[in-house]
């Protein structure tokens, strides 16, 4: 199933950006590598690889928010994901927010536009 996808193209990573099937909002953007991607696909967890800390990781192993996969479609490369899942819990990002989006670029300054949905020190133990 993955042959459509191009892995190699960039060193072994594909973009994905996370949408939530319902509102169609995107989520988040992170990495897949082939094992992430065949995790996700065989768990029904959307499983991503760090880059930072070269490894695999599944959204919400540490905080419960999890990402369940809807459904999965790739662009006409084969190099970028469009991720559609139903995420469980008040939000996405690690910072606190539904959507990892909550900044806007306003009259030249980046302002936080949303209201923070949990505290991530209670979440993580650390912000991180």
């Amino acid at each position: 199933m993955s042959e459509v996808l191009d892995f190699a193209k960039q060193d072994g990573l594909i973009a994905a950006v996370v949408q939530d099937a319902r509102t169609h909002r995107v989520l988040m953007v992170g990495y897949m590598n082939r094992e992430a991607f065949d995790r996700t696909i065989a768990s029904g967890h959307v499983t991503f690889f760090s880059r930072s800390r070269q490894k695999l990781w599944t959204k919400g192993e540490s905080s419960g928010h999890f990402l369940m996969l809807k459904s999965i479609a790739t662009d006409c490369d084969g190099d970028a994901l469009l991720v559609e899942a139903e995420p469980i819990g008040p939000g996405v990002c690690h910072e606190g927010y539904e959507s990892c989006f909550f900044r806007t670029f306003d009259e030249g300054n980046w302002r936080i536009t949303e209201k923070q949905m949990y505290d991530p020190n209670a979440v993580y133990g650390v912000k991180k």
